[in-house]
């Protein structure tokens, strides 16, 4: 081999090298690309899977947020309609009063007679009798102690013209209030806050006076708080005549509601018309007490 062909050998060595080493460089360029490139596509992902998660966190915030609300919603509709319908059921019963009382005002009471006598009783003793009234429910009835005071025998007559036997819950002596029971269901009359009585105010006092059937009188209230014994119980004075077989009647308005208790009446030379009744909120206060 001469010089010449040893140095065209030595320059295609080269040459061979040279292109190697830049092949070796492109190709480790190109690795380098790729990796930089899936570096990229990881973060790229993992990007994508943080606002993935986020997006999902804020749908179901956003749900919840719904679930709730609609709860909220659907409360304060229960709400809205509980309250409408017991604005609807006191403006019903405010229709009904005003109905009756304009037909009380029309009839004279005849409106309500009918009801009000079936909560009426008589009481009858061993030594006398006198009347009642359904005062709550569970068979509860209020008299006059004096009605059966000493008694030994006592039983009621109802307007149904049924007769029970009956059992003493308590009285009050001073105030000439009793308390009995018996063990059936009857109506009874609610009680009209006494301070608010009137005078000249139209009444009517029912009972079984004289043993006689069941009647109604009518009347106005004279007086009201007249203290006229020691017990300084403050009475309701009325022009209603009251006979024997009255006392522990009820004294009534004309909305059906009991006011009173009829009592005792002053009777003599000079005197006409002064029947007196134990007013309401006594009433209450003692059988609250009796109960007790």
């Amino acid at each position: 081999m001469n010089i010449t062909q040893w140095l065209l050998k030595k320059k295609n060595i080269i040459i061979i090298s040279f292109l190697f080493i830049i092949l070796f460089y492109q190709f480790y360029d190109y690795n380098q690309k790729v990796n930089i490139l899936n570096n990229n596509i990881l973060s790229l992902n993992e990007k994508i899977n943080a606002q993935d998660v986020l997006l999902n966190n804020k749908i179901s915030n956003v749900e919840n947020n719904l679930k709730e609300n609609k709860q909220d919603l659907l409360n304060l509709i229960q709400a809205t309609q509980s309250e409408n319908q017991q604005q609807l059921n006191e403006l019903k019963e405010n229709v009904e009063e005003s109905i009756q009382s304009i037909k009380v005002e029309s009839a004279d009471f005849s409106a309500i007679v009918n009801d009000v006598l079936k909560s009426v009783v008589s009481v009858i003793t061993n030594l006398g009798q006198g009347s009642g009234v359904f005062f709550r429910t569970s068979g509860y009835i209020v008299t006059n102690y004096h009605v059966i005071k000493d008694a030994s025998t006592i039983y009621v007559y109802t307007y149904d013209k049924k007769t029970y036997n009956v059992e003493v819950i308590g009285y009050d002596s001073e105030k000439d209030i009793a308390l009995i029971k018996i063990n059936v269901q009857y109506p009874h009359l609610q009680t009209e806050d006494s301070d608010n009585i009137q005078v000249g105010e139209r009444v009517i006092a029912l009972g079984n006076p004289g043993g006689l059937d069941f009647s109604v009188t009518e009347g106005i209230v004279s007086a009201v708080n007249r203290v006229v014994s020691s017990n300084n119980i403050g009475y309701v004075q009325t022009d209603v005549p009251i006979s024997p077989g009255n006392s522990g009647g009820p004294l009534v308005n004309k909305r059906g509601k009991i006011i009173g208790i009829n009592n005792f009446k002053i009777s003599g030379e000079g005197f006409e018309g002064l029947g007196f009744a134990i007013p309401s909120n006594v009433i209450n206060e003692a059988v609250n007490k009796i109960i007790d």
